[in-house]
């Protein structure tokens, strides 16, 4: 009978608790390796991505209201196109080996690896660490580590049992759905901190897909930070990825 009463009890609470909301006292107490299996379970499983991205940049130069159109095949391009007050202002396509961006105002053009993206970002970024920022995944495996767990503010916080001696690295992940919410990497010797903050996530077309993000990321020198909405989101569709950079361009160079 006690047993009833204790299914009857979970029944209830789980259907009258809405989707994405779960309180401290029903979240499940599970081991590190069970948490990462569920994130990978629900990991993004589409491979075309087309949507519009609405932007707002704070750093050495302020870049408010920006509009972005994002086209992404998983795993080999990433092309932005971006637009303020409908006009086209800026182009950016990335893959893995190669960074190329020009932008309409200062008439300026670089071709090159991953040190720009790194710049504006305020941290160290690859092809891979962009993609998965885009799709809603942690910029690092984490596969490869072994995680104390606790449960703070609702979600399961993962921190490495053993440290890094390169980053101090910590997870936040939702326990409705097992996406990341929360990822802070600090770089010790570069005095580099880097915090990501998920705006929850859509179902689209069964695949989950985050609403939107946040990057703050601080050094020494300067403070950036990046506000990330997505609009009109669209999978599977006939994509172009047109770039040519002006002639007459000036090319950025970087320190």
């Amino acid at each position: 009978m006690g047993k009833i009463f204790t299914i009857l009890f979970i029944a209830i609470s789980l259907v009258s608790c809405k989707s994405a909301k779960v309180s401290s006292a029903k979240v499940a107490e599970l081991p590190g390796r069970e948490i990462i299996k569920l994130n990978k379970g629900a990991a993004f499983d589409q491979s075309v991505i087309k949507a519009t991205l609405s932007i707002k940049y704070k750093g050495q130069t302020d870049m408010p209201n920006i509009i972005a159109g994002l086209r992404m095949v998983k795993d080999s391009i990433i092309w932005l196109n971006f637009s303020k007050l409908g006009f086209p202002v800026a182009k950016l396509r990335l893959t893995h080996d190669k960074v190329e961006f020009y932008e309409k105002i200062g008439r300026t053009s670089f071709e090159g690896d991953f040190k720009l993206i790194s710049q504006w970002l305020g941290t160290d970024f690859d092809f891979l660490k962009i993609q998965n920022l885009f799709l809603g995944e942690t910029l690092l495996s984490l596969e490869k580590q072994r995680f104390q767990v606790s449960i703070v503010d609702d979600k399961y916080e993962l921190r490495p049992k053993k440290r890094n001696t390169i980053f101090d690295i910590l997870y936040q992940i939702d326990p409705s759905h097992f996406k990341i919410m929360k990822e802070e990497l600090r770089h010790n010797e570069k005095n580099q901190n880097l915090t990501i903050l998920y705006k929850d996530f859509n179902k689209i077309n069964q695949s989950l897909f985050p609403k939107g993000f946040s990057i703050t990321a601080i050094d020494e020198r300067k403070k950036t930070v990046i506000d990330v909405n997505y609009k009109n989101v669209q999978f599977d569709v006939p994509l172009k990825f047109p770039f040519k950079i002006p002639a007459g361009y000036r090319n950025i160079e970087l320190e």
